[in-house]
């Protein structure tokens, strides 16, 4: 008698089929491999593994199933992902069970996975015929709020997604139009390059900003690493505070849970979210002290869905709205120069790279930031134009002119504060810096209901322009005359 019936899959949602279908192997043992265990709140896997774990269970009292459930972490499409299944059921039970094709039967509807199983010997039962209503299709109709989701999922699931409220978290993720299928913002950014741009950069901006901060409830939206959160733990005045961290793309998320699950935090008081803060309400009113976004609201402006204008008001609206009385909003983050319209001709280097004659789709390289980082400046405008164009979705228009580019202030700037970053190049394209001047940053923030402090400024990274942008360009006015860099940065201490 076969012992085991493998049953791998994401398991988000448990079917009353699966119910039917299981009860046939009531003699044997069902191990459920859990797959992307480790993945929560993403288009591909919306629900937390305790969770599934927890509707598993249920469902196996109620089917009168016994059940051994076993979490295998997400790993890149392979040709070993079998194999890897089962050494994972192995160290999840301790090697208390070793699967083999004698002793398993696989249940599988999947053809190119059950493909991988029957390469190792194993025998593979499909589950859902053809016009059974599958797991994810349940799921899908879940995010569009079809309540007959209910009459096809089992119970066991229908109840611990009542109880959590599984399905208003399912349809915020699926239904995100920030969020990509593995929970990042874009698939082609490199996270490792951003966490280590946000620790290093952490102390610079708290120096910047923690005179401005209120005790209580201290809120930063866009924490990346939790390295800022670091920083307010070991300041003392903050001892007693809360400190919460809100950030969306799942690798970074990840690492701020590890930070605090290896100690690195005193404060007993410190959370994490994962989660898109347009999506909906995330704290009650007037409920936090000291908002800060920290090189975020660029992004707001940049991943907006719909109109951007009306996005980042309905976002400053939600900060108004649960800030304390006497609370604060710290936003520090690049912005566009004062006259963004103003009509300038740009000058670059082309002898600091190479000039090929056309731009290149990057998409179709394997090392677009070898490439990138191989053209000269001037070449490297024209490949960021068109990247830029598309990914961003911005009008960008230039106008050749003998060896000057004539352009707007604003997209000069959004060129020339980007053309170092050539590892995230993609990535980079699809935000815009220069979207919103910092006369009209703050005018969002007065429209929320802020009042902005006298120490709110815009200024310029001379750095970056002494060291990034004067050696391979140049501006002036149309008629020839120079014109001096413009801001970069804003600081905006908005308060209630």
């Amino acid at each position: 008698m076969t012992e085991y019936l493998l049953f791998p899959g994401r398991h988000h949602v448990l079917t009353r089929f699966q119910g039917e279908f299981l009860k046939q192997f009531a003699e044997r043992t069902v191990v459920w491999a859990v797959t992307s265990a480790n993945h929560r709140t993403t288009k591909r896997n919306p629900v937390a593994f305790d969770r599934r774990e927890a509707a598993i269970e249920r469902f196996s009292v109620a089917e009168g199933i016994r059940s051994l459930v076993v979490g295998v972490v997400d790993t890149p499409p392979t040709d070993e992902f079998a194999e890897v299944t089962v050494k994972a059921i192995e160290a999840g039970t301790d090697d208390l069970v070793r699967l083999t094709p004698e002793n398993t039967v696989v249940a599988c509807s999947t053809p190119e996975v059950s493909k991988l199983y029957e390469q190792l010997g194993y025998s593979v039962i499909g589950v859902e015929p053809e016009g059974t209503t599958r797991p994810w299709d349940v799921l899908l109709m879940i995010a569009a709020g079809n309540e007959q989701w209910k009459e096809l999922a089992h119970p066991a699931t229908v109840d611990v997604f009542e109880r959590y409220a599984l399905d208003a978290h399912v349809a915020r993720c699926v239904n995100d139009p920030v969020v990509g299928d593995d929970g990042g913002l874009t698939t082609t950014r490199d996270y490792k390059t951003y966490a280590d741009a946000f620790e290093t950069a952490a102390d610079r901006k708290w120096q910047q900003i923690k005179a401005f901060v209120r005790p209580g409830r201290i809120l930063d939206i866009g924490c990346a690493t939790g390295a800022t959160l670091q920083l307010v733990d070991r300041d003392p005045r903050f001892h007693e505070s809360d400190l919460i961290g809100v950030e969306v793309a799942r690798h970074l998320f990840a690492e701020c849970e590890h930070k605090k699950e290896q100690g690195l935090f005193s404060n007993p008081n410190v959370y994490f979210y994962q989660r898109n803060m347009l999506g909906s309400a995330v704290f009650p009113p007037r409920s936090i002290d000291t908002t800060l976004t920290l090189a975020l609201t660029h992004e707001i402006w940049s991943y907006a869905d719909g109109s951007r204008p009306d996005t980042v008001q309905r976002f400053a609206d939600a900060l108004y709205a649960h800030t304390a009385p006497n609370g604060v909003w710290i936003n520090s983050d690049v912005c566009g120069p004062d006259e963004p319209d103003r009509p300038v001709v740009l000058r670059l280097d082309d002898s600091d790279g190479e000039n090929p004659d056309d731009i290149t789709e990057l998409e179709s390289l394997d090392d677009p930031a070898t490439y990138v980082g191989k053209l000269s400046t001037r070449a490297r405008f024209f490949q960021f134009a068109h990247d830029f164009r598309r990914n961003a979705n911005v009008p960008f228009g230039y106008e050749v002119r003998a060896d000057g580019l004539v352009l707007r202030l604003a997209d000069a700037m959004d060129f020339l504060t980007r053309k170092d970053y050539v590892d995230n190049w993609l990535s980079e394209t699809h935000e815009q810096f220069c979207g919103l001047n910092f006369a009209s940053w703050t005018t969002v923030a007065e429209r929320a209901g802020f009042t902005i402090d006298p120490s709110s400024t815009a200024w310029r990274n001379d750095w970056v322009v002494d060291n990034r942008i004067t050696p391979v360009a140049s501006i002036t006015t149309p008629t020839g005359d120079p014109v001096d860099w413009p801001v970069t940065h804003q600081l905006m201490i908005a308060r209630r």
